[in-house]
């Protein structure tokens, strides 16, 4: 062949590959992808992008449609309405490419979002709900985990990326709790196919959920995400955080007596501790003159075993929750570690580590800021075969270094704006069914701004989605902190309150969870009893359900006789009683400087009665107003709690 006829070929290779690659391509968002749910009996968009003025043809059940591409490249159907059902295929075409997508059905879609309860997964609260892991498999129901990211310069047509996951045995522990509970009742009081679309992120506040258009209501935030746009900000900020906080952990491990001597670290079995202090049940470690200490605590036990741990098996090592991050280590072996304060610890020893006789257990705990150590009231255990050993007592401890508070690090995804443009805005061609919205943790402190930010929200979301009535459902916060004794000021009852008062827009419903709490949690476990009232307020709201009650009950009026307080409640059913069995308690009376007393109350039928005679001036009443109102006791026939509540007297 002469050289001719190689660059000849060549060039012809070169020529084919970019007429090749020339060829429109057609996109499509990350949603419309196998194993997707359509919404059923509403017109269903599909859309995607191409080159401008590319023909596209789509087919699906029956339905055909053709169209072209506009000048920005985006294309968009509009199927008609069907009914649930599945699987179906749809095909997309163009005069070039072909695409199939599987394993489609037709049902009810929701989208799930706001913080870190709202995404907690099933892997999370496995421990309370062992047995929905068994023999799990439900094609009807279909979960897609939208992606965490933030944008300020840029409202996001795409995702960055997510699947569609059928419910199996494989997928259930990535399923977030709420969304999974959820959407089993309702597939099995309906017998529909369920999507859930879950768009959550941990420790967001809800003004990094607000539309532009709707976050000018509010300057401060305003302006904070306008800063954000600015060219180069995040990039310093980030680049000047992260040099920080290195230059505190790098302190903190030179400091760090325990790995001072890399031959005899504390972690080993080798190391005496002869001098360390005894803490004879697991707890925060003490205050240093009144003041948390920051830095490092070690703590060690001996476990003496009469037997050897059975071989082919590994062996769960439960530890609460530790305050911030730890590495705990079993005879020398780095066994589990956890970067922050939240995730319970659930580590597994291997095989061959634990032996008959003495093993020593170590925990490395480094504590950032405020008080550090073992969360009270959580399991600590050690499980081989059929024994549990109990390690909530008797624990030596030394500490390896004192720091100070470690520098604050910019939350930059939690700015206001951020989330919903890369998050939410992608979302909108989505046809749905409702939104369940779990959020508020945040913004505790902060009630009297949050519900213009609630219902600038509601709003701006319906808005977006062209449905003004579309359904909002969401949750009241959960007990929570301490319990005390006597009324109390409450921020988390505040976010209650605005939350109850959030009912008062039309297609709205709440879940009340003040009894399904944890004191020392801030993620309680009990996501069945949050999703199970979410779908109750769905049977009501949604699907037209007429046989209640729906929800916990609910302050409908007050009225004052003759020195009697006469409250009238919905969703009551067959009648008010206690969750006890016992004299009503919860309710408070202020005076007329605001200083709030316990006052009796009975209960009869639909309505509390309290006597007010003796009262001085009364000028308000509360109910289960604190941060943890354990004492409260109203319930309705279903056993469903009561709201908060705060009513003025004059």
């Amino acid at each position: 062949m002469t050289l001719f006829k190689q660059f000849f070929i060549l060039f012809l290779i070169l020529v084919m590959g970019q007429v090749s690659r020339s060829h429109a391509e057609i996109r499509l968002p990350f949603l419309i992808s196998d194993g997707m749910v359509l919404q059923r009996n509403t017109a269903i968009n599909v859309w995607g992008w191409s080159d401008t003025g590319e023909e596209i043809q789509i087919e699906f059940n029956a339905a055909k449609l053709t169209g072209s591409t506009g000048e920005n490249g985006q294309w968009e159907f509009s199927l008609p309405a069907m009914k649930a059902g599945g699987p179906y295929q749809m095909r997309i075409s163009s005069k070039t490419e072909h695409i199939e997508i599987n394993d489609i059905w037709v049902g009810d879609v929701y989208l799930c979002s706001g913080q870190s309860n709202m995404e907690t997964t099933m892997e999370r609260v496995s421990p309370m709900f062992p047995d929905e892991f068994t023999n799990i498999s439900n094609a009807n129901i279909r979960y897609f985990d939208v992606p965490d990211a933030y944008s300020f310069t840029e409202v996001k047509s795409n995702l960055k990326g997510g699947k569609w996951l059928v419910l199996n045995q494989e997928n259930i522990r990535s399923f977030a709790a709420v969304s999974y509970f959820f959407a089993k009742n309702l597939n099995e009081k309906y017998d529909v196919p369920i999507g859930m679309v879950n768009a959550s992120v941990g420790g967001s506040p809800i003004q990094s959920w607000l539309r532009e258009e709707d976050l000018k209501q509010f300057p401060k935030d305003y302006a904070e995400a306008l800063h954000f746009q600015t060219p180069g900000v995040i990039e310093e900020i980030e680049k000047t955080d992260q040099e920080k906080m290195n230059f505190w952990r790098n302190e903190l491990s030179a400091k760090d007596l325990g790995l001072k001597n890399p031959n005899l670290p504390w972690y080993s079995m080798d190391f005496d501790p002869k001098d360390w202090e005894l803490m004879e049940k697991v707890d925060f470690w003490p205050l240093g003159n009144n003041r948390p200490v920051n830095g490092v605590f070690w703590f060690r036990k001996e476990i003496t075993l009469d037997f050897d741990p059975s071989t082919g098996a590994t062996h769960p090592l439960l530890l609460g929750t530790l305050v911030d991050s730890d590495q705990a280590y079993v005879n020398g072996v780095l066994v589990g570690s956890t970067g922050y304060r939240y995730p319970p610890r659930r580590y597994s020893i291997p095989e061959g580590i634990l032996k008959k006789g003495k093993n020593t257990l170590v925990i490395r705990i480094v504590n950032e800021s405020g008080r550090g150590g073992f969360t009270t009231e959580k399991p600590y255990q050690l499980k081989i075969d059929d024994q549990v050993i109990d390690l909530s007592t008797s624990w030596q401890y030394k500490i390896g270094a004192k720091m100070p508070q470690a520098p604050s690090q910019t939350a930059i995804r939690f700015k206001p704006m951020g989330l919903y443009n890369a998050m939410i805005a992608p979302l909108h061609k989505l046809s749905l069914k409702g939104i369940l919205w779990y959020q508020g943790e945040s913004n505790a402190g902060q009630a009297t701004i949050y519900e213009q930010q609630m219902t600038s929200l509601i709003h701006g979301w319906r808005e977006e989605w062209a449905r003004p009535e579309l359904p909002f459902l969401f949750v009241q916060l959960p007990n929570f902190m301490e319990v005390v004794d006597q009324p109390q000021e409450s921020d988390w009852a505040e976010m209650r309150e605005i939350q109850r008062k959030t009912l008062e827009i039309p297609h709205t419903g709440m879940a009340i969870t003040i009894d399904v709490g944890e004191a020392n949690d801030i993620h309680p476990l009990d996501k069945k009893s949050v999703g199970d009232r979410l779908a109750l307020q769905a049977q009501k709201i949604i699907y037209g359900e007429q046989s209640g009650p729906f929800s916990g009950p609910l302050l409908e009026n007050l009225n004052v006789k003759r020195n009697r307080l006469i409250l009238k409640f919905s969703e009551t059913g067959a009648g008010l009683t206690t969750s006890d069995g016992k004299t009503l308690t919860g309710f408070a009376i202020a005076d007329e400087l605001g200083a709030f007393t316990w006052i009796d109350a009975i209960h009869k039928k639909d309505k509390v009665i309290i006597k007010i005679k003796g009262a001085k001036n009364p000028t308000k009443l509360r109910y289960a107003w604190a941060n943890n109102p354990q004492w409260a006791n109203l319930i309705n026939s279903m056993g469903l709690p009561a709201s908060p509540f705060e009513v003025a007297l004059k």
